[in-house]
């Protein structure tokens, strides 16, 4: 858990080069991208002390066939999720924050197992917040496209495949009712009776115009921090809207603004409760000038306690 009055926090960054979650290629260069930005000198200026373990390796798609066409690359994907896992939890353990940079929305199957793991050996558990503009509760059976980056959040309720339920032999890592989707607006209609019988909350993008963002952090940080260590938060960057974020393979019109994100972060650190971030899904192939990674790594340092004054 981050205390941003001390004079230092130890983060370890881990890159995730994983783009079998999905069809769009290019998001395998999104950690890259994110370090290109700035990311270590910025977080370097807010006090803290970085130590950057580079990239874990994945295996890219020309190298297999994607197998079961109703969840493509399961066994790649299980692979490198468990590597991740591995390396979050051995992070907490060593006494860091963990900063995963994706890669498609699959790594958090194993960046929640890796954190969920560590406090369940110490009887403790943690909330999630998942900030997306897709709900990620997709399983194999209801999965129109067969792309796992749509399944993590399922996975980690326990719901799907047991090769990547069981990453760190238990399930579910997380309870429902310490889980929140904040940012939604574009759901498959299986996917939405999942969602509803889950247990999960959601605030979707109406919400957040109605409520205003204050009201839906404020909302959102009392449901995953409640009977928990703290919360870990999964921010997929299509959740904002594409005039901000234009390098996101599913983009969705709509989307949080520039300010709305940045204050949903800054009430997160504010919290003192994060126990650790993913930043997900930034593709620079089809981005503009390194805009979504510039933001990426704006948001990041909000969420890393940076302020306005």
């Amino acid at each position: 858990m981050i205390a941003y009055g001390s004079e230092s926090v130890k983060i370890r960054i881990l890159g995730v080069p994983l783009d079998l979650g999905q069809e769009r290629r290019g998001v395998d260069m999104g950690p890259s991208a994110l370090r290109a930005a700035g990311l270590n000198g910025a977080i370097r200026a807010l006090g803290h002390t970085i130590e950057d373990r580079g990239n874990i390796h994945v295996r890219i798609a020309e190298e297999q066939p994607f197998g079961e066409r109703r969840a493509k690359y399961l066994k790649e994907i299980t692979e490198a999720c468990t590597q991740v896992a591995k390396h979050t939890r051995q992070a907490l353990a060593d006494g860091f924050f963990p900063l995963s940079l994706g890669g498609d929305h699959s790594i958090a199957i194993g960046t929640v197992a890796g954190v969920s793991k560590f406090f369940h050996d110490r009887s403790e558990s943690v909330g999630l917040l998942w900030i997306d503009a897709h709900g990620d509760m997709n399983t194999p059976e209801t999965s129109p496209s067969g792309n796992i980056h749509g399944m993590p959040f399922a996975a980690s309720l326990g719901l799907g495949p047991e090769e990547l339920t069981r990453i760190e032999d238990f399930s579910p890592k997380v309870e429902a009712g310490k889980c929140v989707l904040i940012g939604a607006r574009d759901l498959d209609a299986r996917e939405q009776r999942i969602i509803r019988k889950s247990g999960v909350h959601v605030f979707t993008m109406r919400d957040v115009d109605e409520q205003g963002m204050r009201s839906v952090m404020e909302k959102s940080l009392a449901l995953a921090s409640r009977d928990a260590a703290g919360f870990m938060v999964s921010f997929d960057m299509d959740v904002m809207d594409p005039s901000e974020a234009p390098g996101v393979g599913t983009p969705v019109r709509g989307g949080l603004t520039f300010r709305e994100a940045h204050l949903a972060l800054e009430m997160i650190a504010d919290s003192g409760k994060i126990l650790a971030l993913d930043v997900v899904e930034v593709n620079p192939i089809i981005d503009l000038m390194n805009k979504t990674s510039i933001l990426g790594v704006g948001l990041i340092t909000s969420a890393l306690g940076k302020k306005i004054l």
